[in-house]
């Protein structure tokens, strides 16, 4: 018998996050592994009189490939890949591992590669989200790999990862639409903003933090679940960024952990880069391309139900008292038309000491917006 959370779970994304009507062309993305979830979406979808089908992604057949396909195989771009982005109305997908670690030896410069061959399909993707003919949701179905990750069992790991989606709740739909509204009164505020100044005190031996961010000409954008699931942020499109951000969290991309990462940006490029750990990674991926150094995101997180790091960025990002700040390819949809093959959100935690300004207006200390009725508010 199916666990009932994944039912809840394919109701949401398929009426809630992604609206799917009848006719829709719905492609669910996703390692067999999480075949429990994809049979829950699939029927979703053929309630909602879509016509859902399922694109197998392996990550063993990504691991073959790394290792043994030769630069001319990990170049390659199958058609089929665009053909797909291109075609399907509604892209619903899941993030499920076996092994996170997998990537761990590979050449960065091998993976640096690997990403460059897929930047046709991420820009032609986030042209199609921005003229909002795409509709997409990726959400995470719980192994015993991420439960590692996160250092708790399996059992306590898919408590976490419904409730950070609040399908504990009689109406998980209900409970993401006031979240939604909470979120634009801070939408509505950032927006008519020039600047956000972001500062953080000195901790575990770094000298803390402290990042402008010009804002004016950027779109403040809700996520309110209806793209990443679990939600629970607000973004927009920097239009540059000047200091420098020690992150207090490590930062994860494609399972590779780079720990103690300090950023110095001018003008909205990276212009020095430190890691304790995997620094030689850290560079790797910012020297990929032209476009990798650039900051092509700035958000606040809002999901106060998550309150505790499990090295996955879906997670990480949204925890309430956080913002992040990715390196490389930008939303349209947000103001920032950056290009790169690269979006490495990295996560900076503001609950002990940390606080936001706009325009020199402090709307956010210790991890806590100081408006009343917006996200977390008391």
């Amino acid at each position: 018998m199916r666990d009932q959370r994944l039912d809840k779970l394919a109701d949401v994304l398929v009426r809630y996050s992604t609206r799917v009507k009848p006719g829709d062309l719905v492609g669910i993305v996703g390692d067999p592994i999480a075949m429990p979830a994809i049979e829950a979406v699939y029927e979703a979808v053929l309630k909602a009189g879509g016509r859902p089908f399922w694109r197998p992604a392996a990550h063993s057949l990504d691991e073959i490939l790394m290792e043994h396909g030769s630069d001319e195989q990990v170049a390659f771009l199958n058609p089929l890949r665009m053909d797909f982005v291109e075609k399907v109305d509604v892209q619903i997908g899941f993030w499920s591992e076996t092994n996170t670690k997998a990537s761990s030896r590979i050449d960065p410069a091998r993976s640096a590669a690997a990403r460059q061959t897929h930047k046709p399909v991420m820009k032609r993707f986030m042209e199609r989200v921005a003229d909002e003919s795409l509709r997409w949701v990726g959400t995470l179905m719980p192994t015993q790999a991420s439960a590692q990750d996160a250092e708790m069992s399996l059992a306590q790991y898919e408590r976490f990862v419904f409730e950070a989606g609040m399908l504990h709740l009689a109406d998980p739909a209900g409970a993401w639409n006031a979240l939604k509204v909470s979120q634009q009164l801070a939408c509505d505020f950032l927006q008519p903003k020039k600047e956000l100044h972001f500062r953080a005190p000195p901790r575990n031996g770094h000298d803390g933090t402290d990042l402008r961010v010009p804002i004016e000409g950027g779109t403040w954008i809700n996520c309110w679940g209806d793209q990443n699931f679990p939600d629970g942020e607000v973004f927009t499109g920097p239009q540059g960024a000047d200091g420098h951000v020690n992150y207090s969290f490590p930062c994860v991309y494609d399972g590779r952990e780079v720990e103690g990462v300090r950023l110095v940006f001018k003008g909205g490029r990276v212009v020095e880069a430190s890691a304790r750990k995997n620094e030689a990674y850290l560079f790797a991926m910012l020297d990929q391309d032209e476009g990798a150094r650039t900051m092509g995101e700035i958000a606040i997180g809002t999901n106060y139900a998550i309150k505790e790091f499990s090295k996955n960025t879906l997670f990480d990002e949204k925890i309430g008292g956080t913002f992040h700040a990715a390196v490389g390819a930008g939303y349209p949809e947000s103001g920032n038309t950056n290009e790169s093959a690269l979006h490495w959100d990295m996560v900076c935690d503001m609950r002990e000491g940390g606080s936001i300004s706009a325009d020199a207006e402090t709307f956010h200390e210790n991890g806590r917006f100081t408006h009343a009725g917006w996200p977390g508010s008391e």
